[in-house]
């Protein structure tokens, strides 16, 4: 059996033993604490790691023209005419012309050449007759070789502008005329309205009938016809009124070449363009049409109404 003294020798070598091992768990687990406190911390690290930089632009607005004429939607009502323009070089006994090489034109371009007219775009009104007679009306041209031609109401002749245009004239029984712009419809014609020659009218709808809605539109013809210049009846060195005949497009602006560079005229609602103090008068003329092609006309004598041909033309669109 064991004595008294040995069993309380046994209980004091196992407390000493247990204390050992509590000793022990606690600077295992004191060490631990510690370790984990020295390690970076995964989540600062997966948060760099993880995130990839994403590629920032900005992009620079650039304006760049448009190249094409705009088209709008709906038949607007009608509009001014546009103006043609040409070049030529030639001997003075008969005048002849070389085109300009023609650059790309902006939609705004034409817009602003063409005036209330735009290629492009369907005008709506009313078509109405008139007794044309041999053709000649408030443009000026003198006698048309044939009737299929129209007055334009008072807003869209714009001073002139549409003299000389071609206009595609469309019923709303299907039928269609091309017609010429020779004279001016004043009030009460209104916005949109053509005074057709009663020849002209008759292709559409009987004359008995008298008005009749229609829709219309600006053409660029094919034609074998050339553009002719003329003085106005009085002109001379000191005053002179010059005027563009047989244009293919409707002309936009007419130039003078003078000491000082080219100088463009004045136009005026009877489609002469004017130099009033006789400035460029029997020079060099410059003509543009609304698409922007120029042409320089060379040989032009300065002789009072006299049709003088040139043997150039405008572009067709």
């Amino acid at each position: 059996m064991k004595t008294a003294r040995q069993a309380a020798r046994q209980r004091r070598r196992r407390s000493r033993l247990m204390l050992g091992a509590t000793v022990a768990v606690t600077a295992a687990g004191v060490l631990a604490y510690l370790v984990m406190g020295l390690l970076p911390d995964r989540k600062e690290e997966a948060g760099p790691a993880a995130a990839t930089p994403v590629a920032t632009t900005q992009a620079k607005a650039t304006t760049s023209p448009e190249t094409s004429t705009p088209t709008p939607s709906g038949t607007p009502t009608a509009t001014g005419s546009p103006s043609p323009t040409a070049t030529a070089t030639t001997a003075p006994a008969r005048p002849s012309a070389t085109g300009t090489p023609r650059s790309p034109r902006t939609a705004s371009t034409t817009a602003a050449s063409a005036g209330r007219i735009r290629p492009g775009t369907t005008y709506t009104g009313v078509a109405t007759a008139y007794e044309a007679e041999d053709g000649d009306g408030a443009c000026l041209f003198g006698p048309s070789p044939d009737l299929m031609i129209a007055a334009m109401n008072t807003t869209d002749y714009e001073t002139s502008r549409a003299c000389g245009a071609y206009v595609l004239v469309r019923a709303a029984n299907g039928k269609s005329i091309t017609v010429r712009i020779t004279n001016e419809c004043p009030l009460p014609c209104a916005p949109g309205q053509l005074d057709l020659s009663q020849e002209a009218f008759a292709k559409l709808a009987d004359l008995k009938v008298g008005r009749i809605p229609i829709t219309w539109q600006l053409l660029s013809p094919s034609t074998s016809d050339t553009i002719s210049v003329r003085y106005k009846t009085g002109s001379s060195p000191y005053w002179c009124g010059i005027q563009a005949i047989g244009h293919r497009n409707p002309v936009a602006r007419l130039e003078v070449r003078t000491g000082d560079g080219w100088r463009q005229l004045p136009r005026t609602e009877y489609n002469y363009f004017l130099s009033a103090d006789g400035s460029g008068c029997g020079n060099s003329i410059r003509i543009t049409d609304i698409y922007g092609e120029r042409l320089t006309i060379t040989g032009i004598a300065l002789r009072p109404n006299v049709v003088q041909p040139t043997e150039v033309q405008f572009a067709r669109h």
